[in-house]
């Protein structure tokens, strides 16, 4: 079954509130469906970064972000990973104010996992940065997770319908 990290937006965006923004309801409703749905038949996986930053902030929603986390296998961070990070901040592809971004990365592509599932287009999944990601990876000697948002995965299992 292939594998799909869930890094910090993800249940951010589940248990949000209603917004204003359009664009952010589109994220709240694309986000629900997906992990409601099954998530795409994918094997979820996350790290103790994850859980760090979800437990961060108002105490109600950190504590529903934990709870939508529990059931997920969670990911060590070896010291292969940190070299990873490392590389990443160090090359400038990731800036030092995101430096858990460049751990997630570094984490999903130790242990190959297949999709990294995220809203972050900032630092993730920035096609500007992917390739460059890319290289840097595979110049550790590990592959790029695909990465993308819950949107884009339930774009194949509508598809499938």
């Amino acid at each position: 079954m292939p594998t799909a990290y869930i890094e910090t937006t993800i249940p951010s965006y589940y248990v949000a509130s209603a917004s204003s923004s359009l664009f952010q309801v589109s994220k709240l409703a694309a986000t629900r469906k997906w992990w409601d749905g099954g998530c795409s038949g994918l094997d979820l996986v996350t790290s103790l970064i994850t859980l760090d930053e979800a437990g961060r902030g108002d105490a109600r929603l950190a504590d529903e972000r934990l709870r939508l986390l529990e059931p997920i296998h969670l990911l060590h961070l070896s010291d292969e990973a940190l070299e990873i990070a490392r590389l990443l901040l160090e090359s400038g592809i990731v800036p030092a104010k995101a430096a858990p971004d460049s751990l997630h990365i570094a984490v999903a592509s130790f242990h190959r996992i297949d999709y990294l599932v995220t809203w972050n287009f900032k630092h993730i999944a920035n096609p500007f940065l992917r390739d460059r990601l890319r290289n840097a990876v595979e110049r550790a000697g590990f592959e790029l997770p695909v990465m993308c948002s819950p949107e884009e995965l339930l774009q194949n299992d509508e598809d499938d319908r």
